[in-house]
């Protein structure tokens, strides 16, 4: 199975959700790989993948292209007068890296709709991979507050539009004290968008240590994210 993560928006907590669900998919007997199509903004901040890494305690897996400017990834391409690698390319690579592992999770850039390279994103790339008969779902990662109901069902129905099945959605950082909005939208963002809810992720979690993490990511999901 391969797992594309992705966000509805930037900054919702796409790369602490990979963490999560890597320490899951272990959990569960499976054996997970991180990919990360295109890495931006490493001139100020260690890459996505690296920030798994530190949290889940190593996993293998790979970045397709790393761009210095926290920007999207064509534009800052563009800026540097970098070549994105292609659809063709991005498959390959994913297919042939992730043959191992029966877990495999791809984290995206931005919302559903950020460009990885010329016409192509996230839902281009999984119907790359669906065309060679490869099984994929996606998690949409959301934020907990105002404003996350209309993002996550453009996010939902745009995957869905592809054809593709979302598992669901997972909360990217819920605070301790969620406030009215937060409280409601636990059960509104399932009735609304039409997918469950399979976790939330605290705030802060980012900052745990490695052992901390792994003991703690796995209560983080509900009964409605089933053994995958």
């Amino acid at each position: 199975m391969i797992t594309f993560v992705t966000g509805t928006d930037t900054g919702v907590g796409k790369t602490i959700a990979t963490a999560a669900l890597v320490v899951r998919a272990r959990a569960q007997g499976h054996s997970p790989y991180v990919v990360k199509p295109a890495q931006t903004g490493i001139k100020d901040e260690v890459g996505d993948l690296a920030t798994v890494r530190r949290l889940v305690g190593g996993v293998p897996g790979h970045v397709g292209v790393e761009l210095q400017e926290p920007l999207a990834p064509v534009t800052a391409a563009d800026d540097e007068g970098t070549a994105l690698l292609s659809l063709e390319e991005q498959t390959t690579a994913l297919l042939a890296r992730s043959a191992w592992h029966d877990a495999t999770h791809v984290e995206g850039a931005g919302g559903i709709l950020v460009a990885l390279g010329d016409g192509f994103g996230l839902l281009e790339l999984a119907d790359a991979v669906v065309a060679t008969g490869e099984t994929v779902e996606f998690v949409v990662v959301a934020r907990s507050g105002l404003g996350t109901l209309n993002h996550s069902m453009l996010t939902v129905n745009a995957i869905r539009g592809h054809g593709h099945p979302v598992r669901g959605i997972l909360i990217g950082s819920i605070p301790a004290d969620p406030d009215l909005a937060t409280q409601h939208n636990l059960t509104d963002l399932p009735r609304l968008t039409g997918v469950p809810l399979i976790g939330a992720i605290p705030e802060g979690a980012g900052s745990l240590s490695p052992e901390a993490f792994g003991d703690a990511a796995p209560t983080w999901f509900t009964s409605a994210d089933t053994d995958r």
